[in-house]
């Protein structure tokens, strides 16, 4: 037996097992009124299963839900997160009150990779997104790669961001950090989201609008109280040397500020008329996002004199002109901004499962429509069991390395493949295209190779092992085709 710090560690590996193992049985037997038994043909033998489709009746499919506006506020939900309440502090250390361009520079410069994703989503109704497109554009290996390192991002985030939910709820509860009370937090959440995310994605779509006015209310509060206490000396202060490293940093930094535009067409096939929508939804997203964030930074810029050395920027700068309420709303506001960014992940995430098993790589169960409330709701409950398993374990920390090149797969995916989209669809009736030809594709592809030159080593090996793993898994279940 095991003993001292040796048996500590083994309880608390069994009591996370177990109370991993009860979650994943309950939302399921919960899900399909069903007892343990029914669960277990459900998910090996779903041909015998009363619990998806009846043999009689055709297939259940996904239910066309979500109206624009949902979908303006599941784009910025994805956006807006908790990084908006870290990024005045980082930006500041590295580039000093040109921060503040920076910011409105990126916001701008991420427009450009925007425009593209926007075009292309004009082209399809279709769930997948970024794996879609590459998919139509250059084939099954391509298309899958980048939908196997899509979901990847998306599952790391979610563990990720579930740790970091308990971390910032340690703020008002301590006991929320660890022990019990860390994995109580992790998978209460976790098992919110799940189950509002399996009701119907109309359900998800209300919860991430009404996260998203909340999680701007502190903001908005924020730069509407703030820009009256400016001190314009800290506007004009000393600027940081400007090295090729500080550089790189700050590029990925930025960058990062403006992530998660790319979820938003994962869900188009719920979407009412999604090839009008997501354009409008991601050009509206990234107006009001670059705003914010610039009047953030701004505010931020000239109200704190430490700034760049501030663990919770907004939180201080707020105490600072307006007392400690309004430091508390803000914390509140990035605990509510992190919960939000889990919802959207759910939500997203399990939709490239289904459109990667709907083509043949993955278990056919993925796949299946729930016949009741009408959502991938097996891939929905797989992916937080598999995110919940990283958060507990801590797993999440050595993935979250390949995040860079997982999103720059997404982004130069789309990119490249748009050109080619052009000449394949750009007949449809609701498609729209870019103006300048190419340039505008062009200029965001050389985007990608900036960013992909501010990458670490690190971040570099952990990509192109999962492109490798992704390669092996593309072979194993790659579906046979007809001669």
């Amino acid at each position: 037996m095991p003993s001292g710090r040796a048996g500590l560690q083994a309880d608390k590996y069994r009591s996370n097992l177990d109370l991993y193992t009860f979650f994943i049985k309950f939302v399921i037997s919960s899900l399909f009124y069903t007892e343990w038994f029914d669960y277990k043909i459900c998910l090996f033998h779903p041909e015998k299963s009363s619990l998806m489709n009846n043999k009689n009746q055709s297939p259940p499919q996904l239910v066309r839900s979500v109206s624009r506006w949902q979908v303006v506020g599941l784009s910025i939900n994805d956006v807006i997160g908790s990084g908006v309440y870290l990024l005045p502090a980082a930006a500041a250390l590295l580039l000093g009150p040109l921060s503040i361009w920076a910011v409105l520079l990126a916001g701008i410069a991420v427009a450009l990779l925007i425009l593209c994703f926007a075009e292309a989503s004009s082209y399809f109704d279709e769930p997948g997104g970024a794996y879609l497109y590459t998919r139509e554009a250059f084939g099954d290996f391509a298309g899958f790669q980048v939908g196997w390192m899509t979901w990847l991002a998306r599952v790391t985030s979610v563990a990720s961001l579930s740790v970091g939910f308990a971390l910032a709820l340690g703020y008002l509860w301590p006991g929320a950090t660890e022990g019990w009370g860390r994995t109580l937090v992790i998978a209460s959440s976790l098992g919110i989201l799940t189950w509002i995310n399996v009701l119907g994605v109309k359900e998800g779509a209300k919860m991430a609008v009404f996260l998203t006015i909340t999680k701007s209310l502190p903001l908005l509060i924020f730069i509407g109280v703030g820009i009256f206490f400016i001190n314009k000396d800290l506007l004009v202060g000393e600027v940081p040397p400007l090295t090729f490293d500080s550089l790189s940093e700050a590029v990925l930094l930025l960058l990062f500020a403006y992530c998660g535009f790319e979820n938003t067409p994962g869900a188009a096939g719920e979407f009412k008329n999604p090839q009008r929508d997501i354009p409008f939804a991601l050009l509206t997203m990234v107006a009001i996002v670059t705003l914010i964030y610039t009047l953030v930074q701004w505010v931020a810029v000239g109200t704190l004199a430490d700034l760049a050395y501030s663990d919770s920027p907004l939180a201080e700068s707020a105490a600072e002109f307006a007392g400690p309420a309004l430091a508390v709303v803000m914390t509140l506001g990035a605990m509510i901004s992190i919960f939000g960014n889990v919802g959207n992940s759910t939500l997203v995430g399990p939709r490239y499962l289904y459109a990667l098993a709907q083509d043949g790589f993955g278990h056919r169960i993925l796949a299946q429509v729930h016949s009741r409330y009408r959502t991938p709701a097996v891939a929905i409950v797989v992916q937080s069991g598999i995110a919940l398993a990283l958060a507990l374990s801590g797993s999440f920390v050595e993935l979250a390395m390949l995040s860079i090149i997982a999103r720059l797969a997404t982004y130069a995916g789309t990119v490249a493949a748009l050109p080619v989209l052009r000449k394949k669809f750009g007949h449809r009736k609701k498609a729209f295209r870019l103006p300048g030809g190419n340039i505008i594709p062009l200029i965001a592809l050389g985007l990608c190779l900036i960013f992909l030159l501010s990458a670490s080593i690190g971040n570099l090996i952990a990509g192109i092992l999962a492109l490798m793993v992704g390669a092996v898994i593309f072979y194993l279940r790659s579906p046979k085709k007809d001669p």
